[in-house]
């Protein structure tokens, strides 16, 4: 007989996080009826987050270290509003097991995994064993903490290239990438430095390099009473330093039978941890389909709007309903994605000048509205984008019958989108868009750093590329016909959607 679990009522949550999380996550709780905190440093009291919250309370100074990583100071807020319960958003003190138990020693309920579940998938080497011993694959590498020398011995032994990455957190901070003997003093100097400017942790430790590899994630729900599911996949191998640009639901490049076992290989994994709540399996794919765990991330995604739109699921409500002891309404059955997603992410950089962070006021934004489109942003027209975080300025997710008509519409949109006061990286995806490999979904997670340039565009294929291409855009071609009275203006690259469409029909020859 099963034990029952205690549900319980939240009626303020306290947001520790800023910008766009901060925003999805107020809107949630004001769908859901619940009242909500907003915490802010002394460079966001003008934010969109403190605006829109029911509450707000200042934490300190810009630097993270002064504010949103203070754990006494968010607390604090807590107290004084009478918050009951916390939503870590990502970043910051998402994975934090130490923060986790914190908020249930302060009588708060945590919206995420349990703090056990975050230090076994917290630290990467314990990640690795733990899943091993439920069938899970995994990546070839060692245990965070050694020394120099076992580091250099084991890479001799593992081979070149290697990868060295942060024992702790993620998000493509410290992780260098290696190609031999020569590199590896510089690269692990580096990647420990910034483990410990983000993590406040500077272990590192190894990994076999896979190369020509995709990033692909399942999106994981898992309640109390546990029933655990997954949500399908994310394609995320539109990278650049490790940091992802542009990601999709489904993958381009994942069949029936690969995504039956990666997800529930996923699930495995999820319950070797007894995991609560919402979380993502991240994986490295081969390019003959051999994939392996490389981590699980133990809170909401940057990415999870793609998601939320071909499922129908509200995440964040699940996260909450969840952390309330409820039984999950979500079933296998109940879960099979309905047409494509795709993101690309808006950043405050210049993709002309090496992708160079840009920092100012944004004195005009026009955000882009229309079927099957949606923006998450956290900034305004007049907004200050400061250098003490990261530079995203939104999120804009288009979603279509098909990939063909998502990237139409992705299209459309950015077209749409206006921002003006300092360098963004818009330019950058509508380049990405207009090319043929992307459009065949022939990619990697090297592609944008190896093999795209925003200076030399795409020569048509050939065609034998062409038939290769044709294997991947066969199951969304069907639409091209009625996608040909959609024509809007031309771009600068004189790709109208006509053109856009005679591409398709090429490739499906």
């Amino acid at each position: 007989m099963s034990m029952e679990i205690p549900q319980s009522k939240i009626k303020k949550i306290l947001i520790a996080n800023r910008g766009e999380i901060a925003v999805r996550v107020i809107r949630a709780c004001r769908d859901l009826g619940i009242a909500t905190v907003a915490v802010y440093s002394d460079a966001d009291r003008t934010s969109l987050h403190v605006r829109y919250a029911d509450e707000a309370v200042h934490i300190g100074a810009p630097a993270p270290r002064e504010s949103y990583l203070k754990m006494e100071n968010i607390f604090a807020a807590a107290r004084k509003t009478g918050a009951d319960a916390i939503h870590p958003g990502y970043g910051f003190l998402s994975e934090r097991e130490d923060f986790a138990q914190a908020c249930a020693d302060e009588g708060l309920i945590f919206i995420g995994p349990p703090p056990n579940a975050i230090y076994l998938m917290g630290d990467k080497q314990m990640a690795r064993e733990t899943v091993k011993k439920a069938g899970v694959p995994v990546v070839p590498g060692t245990e965070p903490g050694l020394r120099d020398d076992e580091i250099f011995a084991a890479a001799q032994q593992i081979g070149f290239p290697v990868m060295v990455k942060a024992a702790a957190g993620g998000g493509g901070k410290g992780m260098r990438a290696v190609y031999s003997a020569e590199e590896l003093p510089g690269a692990l100097a580096i990647a420990r430095r910034e483990a410990e400017s983000a993590f406040g942790d500077g272990r590192v430790y190894l990994e076999k390099l896979i190369e020509s590899a995709r990033h692909i994630e399942f999106q994981i729900l898992a309640d109390m009473h546990g029933n655990t599911v997954h949500l399908g996949e994310r394609e995320c191998s539109i990278q650049r330093r490790h940091q992802k640009l542009v990601e999709e639901a489904p993958s381009p490049f994942v069949d029936d039978d690969l995504r039956r076992r990666m997800g529930e290989m996923a699930i495995r994994a999820a319950q070797a941890c007894g995991y609560v709540n919402a979380g993502t399996i991240e994986c490295l794919v081969d390019k003959d389909k051999n994939f392996y765990f490389l981590e699980m991330n133990t809170r909401l995604q940057v990415e999870h709007p793609v998601t939320e739109l071909v499922t129908g699921v509200d995440l964040v409500k699940e996260q909450i309903r969840i952390a309330r002891g409820r039984r999950m309404g979500l079933t296998e059955s109940v879960l099979e994605p309905k047409g494509w997603a795709i993101e690309c992410r808006i950043n405050a950089e210049d993709p002309y000048s090496n992708f160079m962070p840009s920092v100012g006021t944004i004195s005009t934004l026009l955000v882009p509205t229309g079927p099957g489109v949606r923006v998450d942003s956290g900034v305004y027209s007049g907004y200050t984008i400061t250098p003490y975080y990261d530079s995203m300025i939104a999120k804009l997710i288009c979603w279509g019958d098909d990939r063909a008509e998502a990237m139409l519409r992705m299209r459309r949109a950015l077209e749409e989108f206006t921002i003006m006061g300092l360098k963004h990286n818009i330019p950058f995806h509508q380049n990405l868009l207009s090319s043929f490999s992307f459009m065949a979904g022939r990619f990697d997670n090297k592609f944008v750093e190896e093999r795209f340039s925003m200076t030399t565009y795409e020569q048509a294929p050939s065609e034998a590329e062409l038939e290769t291409a044709a294997l991947a855009a066969t199951l969304f071609a069907h639409r091209n016909r009625q996608l040909a009275t959609q024509v809007v203006t031309q771009n600068e690259r004189d790709t109208s959607n006509w053109k856009w469409l005679s591409r398709w029909e090429r490739v499906h020859r």
